[in-house]
């Protein structure tokens, strides 16, 4: 099987269905955002310590955006073949791993600004392209496309996750947060 088809080279490309759309369709939009998170995880596990306690839910967040990824290239039409889903305990982890981080980390009395470390600097950037991927994935409901009530909360909770992630990244690595302070110019 060849990796290039050819099939896109006018600006259309194939949702799980078969249907042929725009590339800048808002589907496209949200599960390439959702990719492009995806492979920003992937450089965090990277630059997070080897045996950092988030190892492996980030190889597991990696796993539901794929699946969440299908599920967002999919329009109303029938398919024959079942798409992985979310499992209820998905977002109930994010927030289980957010209250131990948050046990071990001080008071939050400031916005941070992001840096330090590569690997608390990657984290905002997922931060970010998170949150970006719920707008477009909330995109599709203001436009009347069949969307997934699931897969915002999950979108909205894991840029919290990631958020708490990067404070106790940097407490573990022994980076001091930088607080935002605001001039008054």
């Amino acid at each position: 099987m060849k990796i290039y088809t050819k099939t896109g080279d006018k600006g259309k490309t194939s949702l799980v269905t078969g249907t042929r759309v725009s590339k800048d369709h808002v589907r496209i939009e949200a599960y390439g955002t959702v990719d492009e998170l995806n492979a920003h995880l992937g450089l965090l596990r990277a630059f997070a310590p080897g045996g950092h306690a988030c190892q492996v839910l980030l190889l597991q967040v990696q796993d539901r955006l794929f699946a969440m990824g299908s599920w967002l290239a999919k329009d109303e039409k029938e398919i024959a073949f079942a798409l992985p889903r979310l499992q209820p305990d998905d977002i109930p982890l994010l927030e289980r791993a957010m209250d131990a981080m948050d046990a071990e980390l001080p008071p939050l009395r400031n916005f941070v600004l992001p840096g330090g470390d590569a690997a608390v600097a990657q984290c905002h950037v997922c931060r970010t392209v998170c949150r970006r991927a719920e707008r477009r994935v909330v995109q599709l409901g203001q436009q009347g496309l069949e969307l997934d009530p699931e897969h915002v909360r999950y979108l909205n909770r894991l840029s919290d996750y990631l958020f708490v992630l990067s404070r106790k990244l940097a407490q573990d690595l022994g980076v001091v947060e930088t607080p935002w302070k605001p001039s008054a110019t």
